[in-house]
């Protein structure tokens, strides 16, 4: 009998890359943790966007049953020597403006994944960028003031075009609000960072101190 191969433990080998400024140049380099080298696990990321999509659905939706459309009470004609097909009711499912059969009602589509499988399916999704070369590190974000203009600026500077989300580590509401009026580039803070954002947008900037707060987060 073959014996089993016993599955090593060890921590993942940082990731080194560049860190820039805002203004485009090198700063110096940086280790990501290993973990945003996770291999590519494409159904786990689909399930999870599917999951994600799932409980943004409003589930409002309504048919009325027989028992919610107005009238029908009164029996259309007799149920005899008419020489028409008997009918009990004008709100029947077989009617026009009648009732519907099995007809959608309000309800809640969302559901969770194990939190293991969540954290495994951003990791998978942060280390695609990296490998793609669409993953950026600055080393902070900090506009002169609280304007779009300004933003497109450090955008242009990095070279990077209009699909692009931004991960910073806290609150920062003037580059939240500078981002609002950028159609493709979006701010999210490290702790609101999820799969389906990852995947919308086709780089991938986080600020140094986000690195540190993400690797946190998804650490197995």
């Amino acid at each position: 009998m073959s014996e089993k191969r016993k599955k090593t433990t060890g921590a993942a080998a940082p990731i080194r890359t560049t860190m820039r400024s805002m203004s485009g140049s090198q700063v110096g380099e940086i280790d990501l943790p290993g973990s945003f080298g996770e291999r590519r696990r494409n159904h786990l990321i689909y399930e999870v966007v599917q999951s994600q999509l799932a409980s943004r659905r409003a589930g409002t939706h309504a048919t009325k049953t027989r028992a919610m459309v107005s009238g029908g009470g009164k029996k259309p004609w007799k149920q005899k020597g008419t020489g028409r097909a008997r009918a009990g009711s004008s709100r029947s499912p077989l009617w026009a403006g009648g009732a519907t059969v099995f007809g959608p009602q309000p309800r809640d589509y969302s559901y969770r994944l194990p939190a293991q499988a969540r954290r495994t399916a951003l990791r998978s999704a942060i280390a695609d960028r990296q490998r793609e070369g669409a993953l950026q590190v600055l080393d902070r974000i900090a506009l002169p003031e609280a304007k779009t203009k300004r933003l497109v600026e450090m955008l242009g500077a990095l070279g990077l075009e209009k699909s692009v989300l931004i991960v910073i580590a806290g609150r920062d509401d003037s580059l939240e609000r500078a981002a609002r009026n950028l159609p493709g580039v979006k701010v999210l803070r490290s702790e609101g960072l999820n799969v389906a954002d990852v995947l919308r947008h086709k780089t991938l900037v986080l600020t140094q101190d986000a690195v540190a707060a993400l690797a946190e987060r998804v650490a197995s």
